[in-house]
């Protein structure tokens, strides 16, 4: 079996460097059997990070159908969306997110993207669902660096920041990366194969067949390699799910990330933070 690596929080505990993804589940009630198999599929083959979001409808539903009887093996995160974000929305939406997830806690939750309730707000919901044991630790999504600046003027304990990230999305690269490397806070990236479209880039091609994989894996390999990231790509099939975990065994070249280098430059100035 793989053994999947950890990284490590500020607050000194660890969560894995890959995960399940589940955006786009549960819209279709015809998939929901299968996006189900294909969570558990991943559990199987020893994946524990699920992450899903309020934001994603009944993706809440599937992970929970997924995880049950379960639970206590997995490190699970989800997300309240910003206009849910005040004091009491915050507690509320989180009270739902267990409920539809039929779990007691979650290790990680997250503030989906900035929006207009004050970050104080939130945070003090945040702090008060910690000490009733519904979340183990709080972080955002989709924060820039400004954000995180004014962010840390409330408080020092956000565990980590979602943001997009892959080949074609280096942004981050200017500042964000090194700003959250600097506190020990994983960057999650999503869309690490931005949502399918690098398997089917070319410029991959020489890379993959070098290392007997698929395109997919090499740009999931990509953004491993880069310390202090989670990748949590989603797929709604079980072999997917185990094609993308088998990337954790590729070791990109100095050659091969220079290549990537070539195709794919990283930012050479700071760029708008993208969301998709």
């Amino acid at each position: 079996m793989i053994k999947i690596p950890q990284t490590k929080l500020p607050d000194g505990s660890h969560m894995p460097v890959f995960g399940l993804g589940t955006w786009g589940m549960g819209e279709d009630r015809n998939t929901f059997d299968a996006e189900v198999a294909a969570l558990r599929a991943g559990m199987d083959l020893g994946i524990t990070l699920i992450d899903t979001a309020e934001m994603y409808g009944d993706a809440e539903l599937v992970v929970g159908e997924a995880i049950s009887g379960r639970r206590n093996d997995l490190y699970l995160v989800s997300k309240v969306l910003p206009s849910n974000a005040s004091y009491e929305g915050t507690i509320g939406a989180c009270e739902n997110s267990l409920k539809r997830l039929g779990a007691d806690r979650l290790d990680l939750y997250l503030l989906h993207w900035r929006g207009r309730v004050p970050l104080e707000e939130t945070v003090r919901a945040f702090e008060h669902l910690q000490k009733a044991g519904k979340i183990a630790r709080w972080g955002v999504s989709n924060f820039d660096v400004d954000d995180m600046e004014d962010l840390e003027a409330v408080s020092s304990d956000c565990a980590a920041n979602q943001v997009l990230y892959n080949l074609t999305r280096r942004g981050i690269e200017h500042d964000l990366l090194g700003y959250c490397r600097e506190r020990s806070m994983p960057v999650m990236a999503y869309s690490p194969i931005e949502q399918g479209r690098l398997a089917r880039h070319n410029a991959l091609n020489e890379i993959a067949k070098a290392h007997s994989a698929t395109t997919a894996q090499i740009a999931l390999a990509w953004v491993l390699s880069k310390p202090g990231v989670v990748a949590i790509p989603k797929s709604s099939r079980p072999e997917r799910v185990a094609e993308n975990f088998r990337s954790l065994e590729i070791g990109l070249t100095d050659a091969d990330r220079a290549l990537l280098d070539s195709v794919f430059p990283p930012p050479r100035s700071k760029r708008p933070l993208e969301m998709i």
